[in-house]
């Protein structure tokens, strides 16, 4: 393996020196508001971190991630003090841009560690492909637009994902990996979606016995119990003998905010806002009625809130039933057959579930499927099947995040060289599996990515080009809708092999 791989460390090392160069790149919202986080934690005392409001971009993560941002402020103040002051709104020194962009660089090595145990712990026949799929997360280019130049901590959070998801893989560490997840929520509310097959896993691996699940350990069921009590009592506790955790749950989960991003996550509710958007024009010759403020908001090319002009509007209420349904139905197999496999495609379909169905779902949140089903893409070539339209949409559709000219080149030929590298690596590493194929899945995978081309080269260079400035939102509206026939397709067919198999 070693003479046809580079080790995790030397493409670390590689990966490194790459970020650096992107310090002066383009950095989004997202840096001004972990610089104001910086200071928030650094300046106030706790009782006031989610109170202040200075600046629009209030402290919104768990008292975990805040505890982060206090210890990196640490550090902080010695690259430049003017960064941890409140009222220093839109502050970018360089000094403070540069210590931000290595601070991501830094706490990636939780996610180096974790990948490294990933390779260390597979089985000695499956050591070649876990290495490949390691590599592919490490040179993620998810990983490098989020958070290397559209600028956030995805490293740092996905690397304890992982080295959760390795030490679920041995009894003996199974509690570890439960808590450490627990940890994991106190930092990222956002893993709340993978938390029913943590659930499941737990308490049939490690809370029942594996002949009778009558058969309750209690002990184990103790440990466990008192251990997630500790873990979120740490994070939360102080705020609740403060009486603060109406005011802290009020930041975490501002319902308010509408059904889709403002640029649309490729998801179920694009394809759907895509079809009304078609059936605008179709509506008048059926007859049937059309909001026409949800026209003028559309046809003006502005983003935001999505508004329905045709079809009924989706409630919150609806995107979380759908999401349960959807994410049960994995779940009945894991209660069955908790082995590890079907552990992390459980973990996986109940990250489609919530980014498919789920409210106000952020484009980046794709990595939430992206990441744990590259554990186990390779598997059989079944399982690679519907990995590969997922790649490809689950990336391209990250693409908007960076708009501006300089970056154009990086993201493409950064990510088309991923893409080409690892998936003839892929495929090159996936064995034959003894159930049939699917044969529409391989299908939809070559006509799809064939497809994927051309749109790209329109939305990214042709249609400015032809349109100007004018009908700005139909690039975005074409690579979130075909993004999300990807992801839908890629889901689908998961299914398929993840009950088949």
């Amino acid at each position: 393996m070693a003479d046809l791989y580079p080790s995790i460390a030397q493409c670390a090392v590689v990966a490194t020196a790459f970020k650096v160069l992107l310090f002066p790149a383009y950095k989004s919202t997202d840096f001004e508001v972990h610089r104001n986080w910086l200071a928030i934690t650094n300046s106030l005392p706790i009782q006031e971190w989610y109170y202040e409001k200075t600046s629009e971009w209030t402290l919104d993560y768990p008292p975990f991630f805040a505890y982060f941002e206090w210890i990196l402020s640490q550090f902080a103040k010695l690259a430049d003090p003017r960064m941890l002051r409140v009222y220093e709104l839109e502050f970018d020194s360089w000094q403070t841009v540069y210590f931000q962009r290595a601070s991501v660089i830094a706490t990636e090595l939780v996610l180096v560690y974790a990948l490294h145990l990933y390779v260390q712990s597979a089985p000695s026949a499956l050591k070649r492909p876990s290495h490949a799929a390691a590599l592919s997360i490490l040179l993620s280019p998810g990983l490098l637009i989020i958070d290397h130049i559209h600028f956030q901590y995805n490293g740092f959070l996905y690397g304890l994902l992982i080295l959760s998801l390795v030490l679920a893989r041995k009894k003996s560490t199974t509690l570890a990996s439960g808590l450490l997840f627990a940890a994991l929520l106190c930092l990222k509310h956002i893993y709340l979606y993978l938390a029913p097959a943590y659930l499941v896993y737990l308490l049939r691996a490690y809370c029942l016995g594996p002949k009778s699940i009558f058969h309750i350990k209690f002990f184990n069921a103790l440990k466990l119990g008192t251990g997630v009590i500790a873990v979120f009592a740490a994070a939360f506790g102080p705020f609740a003998i403060w009486g603060q955790i109406p005011q802290l749950l009020s930041r975490l989960f501002p319902f308010s905010r509408g059904l889709c991003h403002a640029y649309w996550a490729p998801n179920v509710w694009a394809m759907y806002s895509f079809t009304d958007r078609v059936m605008i024009y179709v509506a008048p010759r059926l007859g049937l009625p059309v909001n026409q403020e949800a026209i003028n908001s559309v046809t003006r090319g502005l983003v935001g809130d999505t508004s329905f002009a045709v079809l009924p509007e989706i409630t919150a209420s609806t995107t979380f039933a759908l999401t349960l349904l959807f994410q049960f139905i994995p779940l009945i197999k894991l209660f069955f057959d908790p082995t590890w496999d079907t552990f992390i495609g459980s973990v996986t379909l109940c990250g489609y579930a919530s980014f498919l169905f789920g409210w106000h779902v952020h484009e980046k949140a794709i990595l939430l499927v992206i990441i744990p089903f590259s554990l186990i893409a390779l598997k059989d070539r079944r399982y690679l099947g519907a990995f590969r339209p997922l790649a490809v949409a689950g990336h391209v559709s990250l693409f908007p995040l960076l708009f501006t000219a300089a970056e154009f080149p990086i993201k493409t030929i950064y990510t088309i060289f991923w893409l080409v590298f690892f998936l003839l690596a892929f495929d090159r590493l996936a064995p034959a599996s003894n159930k049939p194929r699917v044969f529409l899945l391989d299908r939809f995978s070559l006509w799809y990515i064939a497809v994927s081309i051309p749109l790209i080269v329109y939305c990214s260079l042709l249609h400015g080009m032809i349109w100007g400035k004018r009908l700005e939102f139909l690039p975005l509206m074409f690579m979130s809708s075909y993004s999300a026939v990807g992801v839908v397709g890629s889901w689908v067919g998961f299914l398929v092999v993840f009950f088949t198999s």
